[in-house]
């Protein structure tokens, strides 16, 4: 079968080209919709979105959450946020920058949040994940942890656990691992 579609698409980008025009890029459809997604966020106030890369790369940003309740108030935490081309039919990949003693977050970053995982659903958007996050910060599960021991602290001595998160977040240590102050 011929690809008429290809062919009439390059004589097309050959015709602009002979205008003196640039070459146009086409957004892809996950690039269509997580604009959308960005132009309709609705944030907590503690929460900033940012563009290390400039607003021509909408596909990697930073999201900053700052908790103003719970164990974590006081803090100033940072993700970085992969949208996959084929957006929203997966999720963005979301890690935490700020090393922080979580028990949905392990010392790597990674974040265990099931509408990144399993509950994912291309209803589902960048505000419902940040939201997710924020919850994450005020309500942390010690039920579906990837830091163990954080989960394992939090479930059978919850004011130890508030004096480990008060130790990190100062830039002390927890056991054997530092962590770098993030009060703000």
């Amino acid at each position: 079968m011929i690809k008429l579609f290809k062919v009439k698409e390059r004589q097309r980008e050959i015709a602009e080209n002979a205008n003196g025009k640039p070459p146009v890029k086409k957004q892809t459809a996950g690039e269509l919709r997580l604009h959308r997604d960005i132009s309709e966020l609705n944030l907590p106030k503690t929460c900033t979105i940012a563009f290390p890369n400039g607003k021509d790369d909408l596909m990697n940003f930073e999201v900053t959450i700052r908790p103003d309740e719970g164990y974590y108030a006081g803090g100033s935490f940072l993700f970085s946020f992969q949208v996959p081309s084929v957006y929203p039919h997966e999720a963005p990949k979301v890690k935490s920058k700020t090393k922080v003693y979580h028990p949905n977050i392990d010392l790597e970053g990674n974040v265990c949040l099931n509408i990144l995982r399993e509950d994912w659903k291309p209803v589902l958007n960048v505000n419902t994940i940040i939201y997710g996050l924020f919850h994450l910060f005020t309500q942390p599960n010690h039920e579906d942890p990837l830091n163990h021991d954080a989960a394992a602290v939090l479930r059978d001595n919850p004011k130890l656990f508030e004096t480990n998160v008060r130790r990190a977040m100062a830039g002390g240590y927890v056991g054997q691992n530092s962590f770098t102050r993030c009060m703000h």
